[in-house]
């Protein structure tokens, strides 16, 4: 039996396999099925393969050499379903997106220029562009560092991740609807898409604090079920179509910040709550702070200037998103501190 060239890798605060895109099988079906074993999935427990039972260590990215002006690298995120049979592009990762710049330079697509190297990632799911900037002292990627993100322990080299123009990447504008408030089952919600499609809703109106931890609220069926009544409403009137298969719009449940931040919030992603939260859905979020109006707006401290750092907390730390608005408020661009790691490169067997 012969392997699959594959890099495992820690990227934000998620973990995964990294391939190239030729490594991988052109039909996209077969790359699927291959992709499903890899995995272990599906399988509660990813028994018989690489997954770590948990949808946040269960990812992939494919990365491929860009003929894109401007940019260096193609990166199509997949969410591997940990207990269902389904591999989907329907959404951007943003904490994999972390890991992407290193695997560039290791596998030889972007050559180092100096003690840091930038790399341009074109975002397949979501047709946008992200640069990250990554330490190559002595044209090596250094992956050792400093920087400590909230969520992951110890530090590591950091991984600076500017995106621009998010607005609208998976439903076609910031926000789909055109309102900054909508209603839905009677409760007030913000549908939003600013690298990630997310309905923010106040966590008071789903019978919760917003302070609770991941298993407490996986536990709460009642509220769950409730929150995913509404999410299936929100995906047409996001332009998302059925979502009842789908991972999107992730649902951010939000309340009044108390670790120093802008905002705290609990995420699903859609059925489970996120032991932190993703990339692009802090940005969705903080973003949704800015909404007058919002359920975040009402209950955000957010701070002034053009450029706006804005903590994003969550169950195991704080995110900062720094959101830059234009002359009538709106978002620019966005930009985020990551790290990652190299855990593995050799071959996979499926």
């Amino acid at each position: 039996m012969s392997g699959t060239r594959c890099m495992w890798m820690r990227g934000g605060t998620s973990k995964g396999g990294y391939f190239l895109k030729d490594d991988l099988p052109a039909d996209t079906a077969e790359r699927d099925a291959f992709l499903l074993r890899v995995m272990g999935s599906p399988d509660e427990r990813q028994i018989d393969g690489m997954g770590g039972a948990d949808p946040l260590t269960s990812k992939v990215a494919v990365v491929s050499q860009s003929d894109r002006p401007g940019v260096d690298v193609d990166y199509l995120f997949l969410q591997v379903f940990v207990d269902q049979a389904i591999v989907t592009d329907a959404q951007n990762c943003g904490n994999i997106l972390a890991g992407v710049g290193p695997f560039a330079i290791e596998r030889g697509l972007v050559a180092p220029t100096g003690d840091r190297t930038r790399v341009a990632i074109f975002m397949e799911n979501t047709g946008q562009v992200a640069v990250a900037t990554v330490a190559t002292p002595g044209g090596v990627v250094d992956y050792a560092g400093d920087a400590a993100i909230s969520g992951v322990p110890g530090t590591a080299s950091a991984i600076p991740l500017a995106f621009c123009d998010t607005a609208g990447s998976s439903c076609g504008a910031l926000l789909p609807t055109g309102n900054g408030v909508d209603e839905i089952d009677g409760v007030a919600v913000t549908m939003i898409d600013n690298g990630m499609p997310c309905v923010v809703i106040a966590a008071a109106d789903m019978g919760i604090t917003g302070y609770e931890d991941r298993d407490t609220l996986d536990s709460d069926t009642a509220m769950k079920e409730r929150v995913e009544a509404i999410r299936l409403k929100a995906g047409p009137l996001m332009n998302l179509g059925d979502v009842t298969a789908k991972s999107v719009p992730k649902m951010m449940l939000v309340a009044a910040p108390r670790e120093g931040g802008a905002i705290a919030v609990r995420s699903l992603i859609p059925h489970r709550v996120h032991a932190s939260i993703g990339v692009l859905g802090a940005v969705s979020v903080a973003t949704a702070c800015l909404i007058e109006g919002s359920p975040a707006a009402k209950v955000a401290h957010v701070p002034e200037g053009a450029s706006k750092t804005l903590g994003v907390e969550h169950p195991t730390g704080v995110t900062e998103c720094v959101v830059t608005v234009d002359a009538d408020g709106q978002p620019v661009e966005a930009g985020m501190l990551r790290t990652a790691r190299k855990l593995m490169d050799g071959e996979v067997f499926a």
